[in-house]
C-alpha cells in the first residue's frame, strides 16, 4: 500500500486512483515549471536592465526558480523511489497491514494503535537493521505514529539499501 498526503492507504492496484494522483502531480509540476520559466524571464530582464540594483534583484530572483527546480526534481525522484519500494513490498506481501487498526474521523490511525504497531515493527528492524525491507516497514510505522522526520530518514535509508541490493553497488 502507498499513502496519500493525509496518511490514508491507497491500494496500488487501484488504477483509477493512482492515475488521478499521477495526473494531479504532473499538473502541479507543469504549473511550477511555467512559474519557474516566468521567474527566470523576469530575472534575466532585470539583470539585462543595466541598473545595478535591478541586476542584483534579478540575480536574487534567478535563484528562486533554480532552487524550485532542484526541490521539484528531488521530490519527484524520491516519490518514484518510494513507490518502487512500495510496489516491491506489495508484491512480496510484506506491506504493513493497517486495515484493522482503529482510525480517527480524519482517517489517520489512532495514536495508541500506531504506537503499538511501531513497537512491533521496531523489533523487526532491530533484528535486521541492514535490510531495506525492515527499514521500509520502520519508515511506514514511523509515519503512522506521526514521526515524519524519522520516517523520511528511514525511507531514505531503505531506498539506499534497496538500490545497493539491486545494483550490487
Amino acid at each position: 500500500m502507498s499513502t496519500s498526503g493525509n496518511g490514508s492507504a491507497v491500494e496500488p492496484n487501484n488504477g483509477r486512483e493512482v492515475a488521478k494522483r499521477v495526473a494531479f502531480i504532473a499538473a502541479l509540476v507543469l504549473v511550477l515549471g511555467f512559474y519557474f520559466v516566468l521567474l527566470g524571464r523576469i530575472a534575466i530582464s532585470l539583470i539585462a536592465s543595466g541598473s545595478i540594483p535591478a541586476a542584483l534583484l534579478g540575480a536574487g530572483v534567478l535563484v528562486l526558480p533554480l532552487v524550485g527546480v532542484w526541490v521539484v526534481a528531488t521530490s519527484v525522484r524520491a516519490a518514484f523511489a518510494h513507490q518502487h519500494l512500495a510496489r516491491r513490498m506489495h508484491e512480496e506481501g510484506r506491506e504493513l497491514d493497517v486495515s484493522a487498526l482503529p482510525r480517527r474521523a480524519s482517517g489517520r490511525i489512532e495514536k495508541p494503535a500506531a504506537d503499538e504497531l511501531f513497537e512491533k515493527v521496531k523489533l523487526e528492524f532491530e533484528a535486521d537493521p541492514d535490510n531495506w525491507r525492515s527499514n521500509y516497514r520502520a519508515a511506514r510505522a514511523y509515519d503512522y505514529a506521526g514521526d515524519r522526520t524519522r520516517a523520511r530518514e528511514m525511507m531514505k535509508r531503505a531506498v539506499d539499501l534497496e538500490r545497493t541490493e539491486r545494483t550490487g553497488k
